[in-house]
């Protein structure tokens, strides 16, 4: 008899590494623009599902309902500016990494110099591992009633989904502004 994986055997969190723009020396003293990147890592079992899978298992894994604005973790189906429970595996196209690196590049600049510490961080946080992954997903476009009932509360919202299975980790890295 086959017994199906439950969410909590698919994936483990491993860490939240946080990185805000304005711990960082911007030339302008501004430049940050109130940017951040939250990333949070999880282990995958020894033997995981396919992608659409994982990303099932991501929606549903308790840590996906943030509202990435310092509120942490909520009962409700809320991630980011969206109900979580509108969101399933479909809304997630698949990406290269000079596209997903491109994405994340292009709001990084913002018109402004990046100061060489950041460059240092979202190198090894999220360039090389955009890079090593195995496959990425972009979270595309919601429809407007998947707007939570105070959504939006940032000016750019950007989310992929890394999976590196010869690491066996998934990421889910959130670039926003508040």
């Amino acid at each position: 008899m086959l017994i199906p994986m439950r969410r909590q055997d698919v994936l483990t969190l491993w860490d939240s590494p946080f990185i805000n723009f304005r711990d960082f020396a911007f030339p302008d003293g501004e430049g940050h623009g109130y940017r951040w990147v939250d990333i949070k890592r999880f282990h995958l079992p020894g033997d995981p599902p396919g992608d659409r899978g994982l990303l099932a298992a991501l929606i549903a894994h308790p840590e996906f309902r943030d509202t990435y604005d310092g509120a942490g973790i909520w009962t409700e189906p809320r991630h980011g500016q969206w109900w979580s429970d509108r969101i399933t595996p479909a809304a997630y196209e698949a990406v290269d990494a000079p596209r997903a690196a491109r994405l994340i590049r292009g709001w990084v600049a913002n018109g402004t110099s990046t100061p060489t510490g950041l460059d240092v961080r979202l190198t090894a946080d999220i360039y090389t591992p955009i890079r090593n992954a195995t496959s990425r997903y972009l979270l595309g476009e919601l429809p407007e009633e998947a707007r939570h009932d105070y959504g939006p509360i940032h000016t750019e919202f950007h989310e992929l989904v890394l999976i590196d299975r010869r690491m066996g980790v998934l990421t889910l890295l959130v670039a926003a502004d508040d």
